[in-house]
């Protein structure tokens, strides 16, 4: 009789095991996969191209924002301050700066230890970062382009209409008058910048820039980009990976272009800058 009792327990452990390895197979086939964007950073969005040792492709698959809004409440649209630091004070909402943004890209490019930020731009000058909404920012004598936008914590901008804040203001008691009109349409430069160090920085280059009352398009404006004199065409406003850079100095060019590939007037629709790669 015991060995009866035996028999029939060992059988029905067996048969509980075989249903646990069957529930957790079935559990094991319904989940979601892992989708590569999630894991291996800046994804290409559309087609690749290569040119001069240099691979370029746009990106669009990091965290999106689209609620949020950010207004610059001083200085004033207009108005007039006193040269020297300026107080700027910013209204935000739906954005949450000195976040790490939440997506894998920030462990592919270079990244803000400090998180999401305010790029604000003067004169389509290198932007500086902030992570409040309230600081002051030394400003010269004469007309000034203040442009602000939000940023991701590796530094890709959000490009939706309340993202940004464009002005011009007055500091001091200009002798010169700076030609600048606000519905026309314009290109501020953002990224790279500066020196970027080791693979995680060197490896893929974020390429980012902000339009203003344009877009881009196959059969309108584009984005003349050279990179160490090698030239691409770039026909949507996304942000774009460079790779295949080398280490030391290199030079980028941009230019806003029409259809035929003319410059279109504005005081900010070329420029030209350097930054630096390091391995170490």
């Amino acid at each position: 009789m015991k060995k009866t009792y035996l028999l029939l327990a060992s059988a029905l452990m067996l048969t509980f095991s075989a249903c646990d390895t069957a529930r957790q197979t079935q559990e094991a086939e319904n989940q979601t996969p892992t989708t590569p964007s999630a894991t291996a950073g800046p994804t290409p969005s559309g087609a690749v191209m290569s040119k001069g040792g240099l691979r370029v492709y746009a990106f669009d698959n990091s965290q999106k924002y689209p609620e949020s809004q950010l207004r610059l409440n001083t200085p004033v649209a207009g108005g007039v301050v006193e040269p020297g630091p300026v107080q700027f004070s910013y209204s935000l909402s739906n954005f949450e700066l000195t976040r790490m943004t939440p997506h894998s890209n920030s462990e592919h490019m270079a990244n803000s230890h400090q998180g999401q930020h305010i790029h604000n731009i003067v004169d389509n000058e290198p932007y500086t970062a902030h992570y409040e909404t309230e600081f002051t920012k030394e400003i010269s004598e004469g007309e000034h382009v203040i442009l602000s936008f939000l940023s991701r914590s590796y530094h890709e901008s959000l490009k939706h209409k309340g993202a940004y804040d464009l002005r011009k203001i007055t500091v001091g008691k200009p002798t010169q008058t700076l030609e600048f009109d606000e519905s026309a349409p314009h290109m501020f430069y953002s990224r790279p910048k500066g020196e970027y160090v080791g693979p995680q920085e060197t490896e893929k280059v974020m390429l980012d820039f902000y339009l203003v009352n344009t877009d881009l398009s196959t059969t309108g404006n584009k984005v003349r980009a050279t990179i160490n004199g090698t030239e691409f065409v770039l026909d949507r406003w996304m942000p774009y990976i460079m790779e295949g850079l080398p280490m030391g100095e290199n030079k980028i060019k941009l230019e806003l272009i029409d259809n035929n590939g003319n410059v279109l007037p504005g005081p900010f629709n070329t420029v030209e800058r350097t930054f630096t790669l390091k391995s170490e």
